[in-house]
């Protein structure tokens, strides 16, 4: 059996090629919650596709493609079971990335990346370009497309959120602002391992409602105040600013406005912490490099590297004190203000 390390240039870039169709794959098995219907222990195809009211025979020629990657196991029979790659599919796991696959593949994210090329030649957001108004306001007029996004976001916080509360000392500090925090998943964390913070949740009107109700089913109600509003108009005061995969979503001068207005809110001593993927050096770091593209397709935004935070802290007034390694993907970049 020729491994990967064994493939020819041409077999391995024709993988690479086809790769969207095992995202799409994967994208279909976690909308049918496949890995949910396995937890119980391996099933015969019939009953899959009997749960997930599928097509029996279409089902298992997805399934046996996804075991082909080692997502799900075909074993005799027809019969399918979970491997360690098909249980992050699982809606119960500490770090799930079935939500996210559910979101990635939906029509109008995957109709903005087929017009990769144009923001290629303009360096314009090719959604904007083919829905005719940007990410944020067409989720705000397709509800039920933000509903699976913010769960995506969710699923994120929780798998980076212990990384994060063990990588950051929060000592000496009462007030936490998880700016544009979604469903409180990070801040929650937070609070959890630092009994004696208050937090708020700052997110847009239509996400906070959701999240007051999320808050309050953690038990957290008491500790958080869910307030709504928009970071380009103001931000509620505190001794930490914690932006979770906020930045990225825009432009350097949209990102310091929002920087801005964090500044003014934040106690004199301060923190700011941004929690993001640096650019590795050149012919490192896929991740972050194709993420980068994603935000040039999408919300228009970049990621960004330690010199560009830099600059872009500077222009807001911080100063960039450090990063912190989490051990997962995200990294804390850790900002001071500079005293006016």
């Amino acid at each position: 059996m020729t491994t990967a390390a064994q493939e020819s240039p041409s077999v391995a870039l024709m993988r690479l090629v086809n790769g969207y169709q095992v995202s799409q794959a994967i994208h279909v098995a976690a909308v049918l919650g496949i890995a949910d219907h396995l937890i119980g222990g391996a099933r015969r195809i019939e009953d899959l596709a009997q749960a997930t009211a599928t097509d029996s025979g279409a089902l298992y020629r997805l399934l046996r493609a996804l075991a082909a990657v080692d997502i799900f196991r075909e074993e005799e029979d027809r019969v399918f079971a979970l491997t360690p790659m098909a249980q992050c599919l699982g809606s119960d796991m500490n770090d799930p990335v079935g939500p996210w696959a559910a979101f990635i593949g939906r029509p109008y994210v995957r109709r903005a990346w087929d017009e990769l090329l144009y923001s290629v030649q303009t360096g314009d957001s090719a959604f904007s370009h083919v829905h005719g108004t940007g990410v944020w306001a067409y989720r705000a007029q397709h509800p039920e497309e933000g509903a699976l996004f913010d769960k995506a976001m969710t699923a994120i916080s929780r798998q980076v959120c212990d990384a994060v509360v063990a990588a950051y000392d929060f000592a000496g500090v009462s007030r936490v602002v998880d700016v544009g925090g979604g469903e409180g998943a990070l801040l929650a964390g937070i609070l959890n391992a630092n009994p004696a913070l208050s937090g708020v949740l700052f997110e847009l009107e239509q996400v906070a409602a959701r999240a007051t109700d999320r808050v309050a089913a953690m038990g957290l109600a008491a500790r958080v105040e869910v307030v709504s509003g928009s970071f380009f108009e103001q931000v509620p005061a505190g001794d930490i600013h914690v932006l979770k995969g906020i930045l990225h979503d825009w432009d350097d001068r949209a990102a310091a406005d929002i920087l801005r207005n964090c500044r003014e809110a934040i106690a004199a001593n301060g923190r700011l912490l941004v929690i993001e993927r640096p650019i590795a050096p050149p012919n490192q770091g896929a991740e972050a490099k194709f993420s980068d593209l994603n935000m040039l397709v999408s919300p228009g935004g970049q990621e960004r590297t330690q010199e560009q935070f830099a600059g872009l802290f500077g222009a807001a007034g911080f100063r960039l004190a450090r990063l912190i390694a989490t051990g997962t993907r995200m990294t804390i970049i850790e900002g001071e203000p500079i005293p006016p």
